[in-house]
């Protein structure tokens, strides 16, 4: 029998955070059935729900600790969102090192794997004799920006956003300034200065996962591997995404999975803004009014309204009443007929698989953007907060699978915008020609996969190397 290989892995915070690197690591020890991994949690507050629920689908062979939550009175009153999570993980590194060291007293370590949030933690492998590796959650864009950022910070004197030219990140799609992610819109900020500090350490790792593959990103895969780059070796190991469902709220799922049952083939689109983002009130009263207009069927995760895009982020919105905040009269005329609104959550895999769904309004998080791919689903693009916007980017300009409806000088997409860019996907040529592209990369999303495909191969070259130490440190 094989002797049993260690990992320890550390999620960065949030949902959209922890999600990914278990799968990955599942993904990991089914291929590998002689590896074993230890899951070090750090939280904010007590874990929600859906993470618990999440961590009870895992196989034995991944253990999952909750390190002790840093509690939000601790953190100064009024920080972003951003600056709440690298706190966070900043306030956990004394009971992760002990963590550690505690795990590493009984057993070999090969290597730590870390979330991009918590690099902080590559520090760690030194002192434990690992190898120390970045898990990146996001696109093979976003890494680019991350590795490039430095640079282009010494080279420009204004905010991005003010720069007349798009930027030309190695082999990615040109990026208007007001498109980059959100710590890069104010350069003077603490979240800003934060960012770069962070990926300064990037160059410390071992190398870099990704949660993409090179079907999907040759030119920024290519670009970042490419000899003489300076970066960190990358291995691109997507796609990764969420499987099953929830339990928690079957009941909830099951209507809407009923009520899909009954439409046309490829006749409703999806709306959903992922798990963190909020619409405000005027914004909500828009699209309503746009989803009813368009006279398209349409299946539509409903949030309360807010000010701040990312304002579900980090605390789950319940008891969610969409009669207080949609416009009068909208829930009794489209749900006889029309739509079907759901307050908070759906389970998004089975929506996504569904033969009755054609599109999908998507937020552009990645991890609803690569189910959109895995499911071949063509996209509306609602970039929100964070990366969004560079997804978007690339979802519309570079890859052609996704429509960005057009904002007003307000910031609002007006209804009639809304009702034609439905149109457009659900009924017109383009969205024939987007669907038709979206269907090529759900298919190399596939091949990715097989045991042949980029991906497999990439993690296969990855595993003999952690095999190779572990035989050696034997």
């Amino acid at each position: 029998m094989e002797k049993t290989i260690h990992f320890a892995v550390v999620p960065g915070i949030g949902y959209s955070h922890l999600i990914p690197i278990l799968q990955f690591s599942k993904r990991l020890v089914e291929l590998h059935k002689e590896f074993h991994v230890t899951c070090l949690i750090p939280s904010l507050g007590s874990p929600p729900s859906a993470s618990k629920t999440f961590l009870e689908t895992l196989p034995s062979s991944i253990n999952c600790t909750f390190l002790p939550p840093v509690e939000t009175k601790d953190l100064p009153q009024g920080i972003t969102t951003e600056i709440q999570m690298q706190l966070t993980v900043t306030l956990s590194l004394p009971s992760l090192h002990q963590a550690l060291k505690s795990l590493s007293l009984r057993t070999p370590l090969v290597a730590l794997v870390v979330d991009s949030q918590a690099a902080e933690a590559l520090k760690f492998a030194q002192e434990f004799n690992m190898l120390s590796y970045i898990f990146f959650p996001s696109a093979a864009t976003t890494l680019s920006l991350h590795l490039y950022l430095p640079k282009l910070d010494k080279e420009t004197s204004c905010e991005y956003r003010e720069l007349p030219e798009p930027i030309k990140v190695p082999g990615c799609v040109p990026l208007h300034g007001r498109d980059l992610y959100t710590p890069a819109q104010d350069r003077s900020s603490q979240t800003y200065k934060l960012l770069l500090q962070r990926v300064k350490r990037f160059g410390c790792a071992d190398g870099v996962l990704i949660n993409s593959f090179l079907e999907l990103e040759t030119g920024p895969i290519r670009a970042l591997t490419e000899e003489g780059s300076g970066n960190p070796p990358v291995y691109p190991v997507g796609p990764i995404i969420q499987t099953g469902t929830r339990s928690c709220d079957d009941a909830k799922g099951l209507d809407c999975l009923a009520w899909l049952d009954k439409q046309q083939p490829c006749s409703v689109l999806y709306v959903s803004f992922g798990s963190g983002g909020t619409l405000s009130q005027e914004q909500i009263v828009e699209l309503a009014l746009g989803l009813e207009l368009s006279n398209h069927k349409f299946l539509w995760v409903v949030r309360a309204p807010s000010t701040s895009a990312s304002a579900a982020y980090l605390s789950a919105q319940n008891n969610v009443d969409p009669s207080q905040f949609l416009p009068h009269g909208f829930l009794e005329r489209i749900t006889k007929e029309q739509g079907m609104v759901i307050p908070s959550w759906a389970p998004q895999i089975q929506i996504l698989s569904h033969s009755s769904v054609g599109g999908f309004l998507s937020h552009c998080g990645w991890n609803s953007t690569l189910e959109s791919v895995v499911k071949g689903m063509p996209l509306i693009t609602w970039p929100l907060f964070a990366e969004q916007r560079m997804n978007a980017v690339l979802l519309s300009e570079g890859l052609k699978v996704g429509l960005r409806p057009r904002v007003n000088e307000n910031g609002l997409v007006e209804r009639v915008e809304v009702a034609e860019v439905i149109k457009c996907l659900m009924e017109g040529e383009e969205g024939g020609r987007l669907r038709k592209r979206m269907k090529e990369l759900k298919e190399a999303a596939t091949n990715a996969l097989k045991e042949n495909g980029s991906s497999i191969k990439t993690l296969s070259q990855l595993t003999l190397k952690w095999r190779n130490l572990a035989l050696e440190n034997n």
